[in-house]
């Protein structure tokens, strides 16, 4: 038998009224083979869960199988089909729905067996009212948190499929393989910082059997962050694809200074390097895009973490110009190099963004060449040659221009000159 939330009979209005409210909540099944336990239950979630009442086993898989559950409570000791037994059935039909156990008769062995089975949480009876609230509360969170990740997994793999598309239709007319490279370059390093947060995050999952998920809620908002930047840059070159005209963009310098500080958290070089991302104390608006000056900037750091294999100290911060970039800059030497020359707006006010490492600096033999395609001193299968191409094609799209400043042995700095908006 299946109990609703109330045994009264409801108008009709009063019932679309329930049904409109119920479908925003989430299901929570409870499954006792004793009367007063489950009516003691659904007393305590009737106002917080949908809930679905079954008195054994075999009731509550025919319950699941026509309609969806997000967490359930389960008594351990029920005549049939045990509780333990019920747990791995419904763990069959959706591997996400989350479950506490209750028992009156506890064992470390039937503790041990449930939370084996995939229990999130076990209680004893009698319960206290505010402890089985926070571990159904906990129940319905991971579910919530599971289904997230799922759906951030199918956007990142959406996005691989697009990005197939692209290739296989040939819509590039020109340089066709190097923006496809382009692309895969641009969204290595989000994707890079997606697979190891959802690492961590499944791990956190299977750590906090009843304790807070504070901490894995965060990694998750960071995950959609990564998979919303990847499918930025994807749009952006399928549109450049195509042909499409873009309009002006401009961004917060400091509200990406931010998010590379965020992404480059979980690069798998963060932890062998020190990286200091000093913000502007005046905030600036910045005539360039700002998923491309993420790249720019990611780009800039990745470079400087894969120089040397010895840890480094790598900062990024920036300065606000309000006169032109001086002559002696804009000139080559043994240890400099400017480029972009001729698209950059020598122009105040503008911005130098530097990114120095204290690395073992740059051969004078390869400095003029580093930002050429495909360039690389990297061996075969480590890197592509793009990174410091794409930088000074973005750089240039924005009339920007880069300055690089080497000396062997004591690092190096890379200082991109950008436009401010002004008014």
């Amino acid at each position: 038998m299946v109990a609703t939330h109330s045994s009264a009979t409801p108008s009709p209005l009063r019932s679309a009224f329930v049904s409109e409210a119920a479908a925003s909540r989430p299901t929570l099944l409870i499954v006792d083979d004793e009367e007063g336990p489950r009516q003691s239950l659904r007393v305590v979630f009737k106002d917080l869960y949908d809930l679905v009442l079954a008195s054994s086993g075999p009731e509550a898989l025919e319950i699941a199988k026509r309609r969806r559950v997000d967490a359930a409570v389960l008594d351990i000791r029920m005549a049939g089909m045990s509780g333990t037994e019920l747990l791995g059935h419904l763990k069959k039909l959706d591997p996400r729905i989350e479950v506490v156990m209750l028992t009156a008769y506890e064992t470390l062995d039937t503790a041990r067996q449930a939370l084996r089975h995939g229990a999130c949480d076990y209680l004893t009876k009698p319960f206290e009212i505010p402890v089985i609230r926070d571990a159904v509360a906990n129940a319905v969170q991971r579910r919530a948190l599971a289904e997230a990740m799922a759906d951030g997994a199918k956007r990142v793999q959406e996005l691989h499929e697009e990005l197939r598309n692209l290739q296989m239709q040939g819509e590039v007319a020109r340089s066709q393989n190097e923006i496809y490279a382009s692309v895969m370059h641009d969204i290595g390093s989000p994707l890079t910082a997606v697979s190891v947060m959802l690492q961590m995050v499944s791990m956190d999952l299977e750590a906090t059997r009843g304790a807070a998920t504070h901490s894995v809620k965060d990694q998750l908002a960071r995950v959609n962050q990564q998979v919303a930047r990847c499918m930025e840059i994807s749009r952006r070159y399928l549109d450049y694809a195509r042909e499409r005209s873009t309009q002006r963009q401009a961004v917060r310098l400091n509200q990406v200074l931010s998010d590379v500080r965020e992404l480059l958290r979980a690069h798998p070089s963060a932890k062998r390097h020190q990286l200091t991302v000093q913000l502007l104390p005046a905030d600036l608006t910045l005539r360039i895009n700002g998923t491309d000056l993420v790249q720019v900037l990611l780009n800039l750091v990745t470079n400087a973490f894969q120089s040397s294999a010895d840890p480094l100290h790598i900062e990024v911060f920036g300065e606000y110009h309000d006169d032109a970039v001086a002559p002696a800059a804009l000139a080559d030497s043994q240890r400099s190099v400017f480029v972009n020359r001729a698209s950059f707006v020598n122009e105040p006010p503008m911005v130098a963004l530097r990114v120095n490492d204290n690395g073992p600096g740059i051969p004078e033999s390869i400095l003029p060449k580093i930002f050429e395609s495909y360039f690389t001193t990297k061996l075969p299968g480590e890197g592509t040659g793009l990174g410091l191409a794409i930088v000074r094609r973005l750089v240039s799209q924005a009339k920007g221009g880069i300055q690089v400043q080497t000396e062997p042995g004591r690092g190096t700095t890379f200082t991109v000159f950008l436009p401010v908006e002004v008014g």
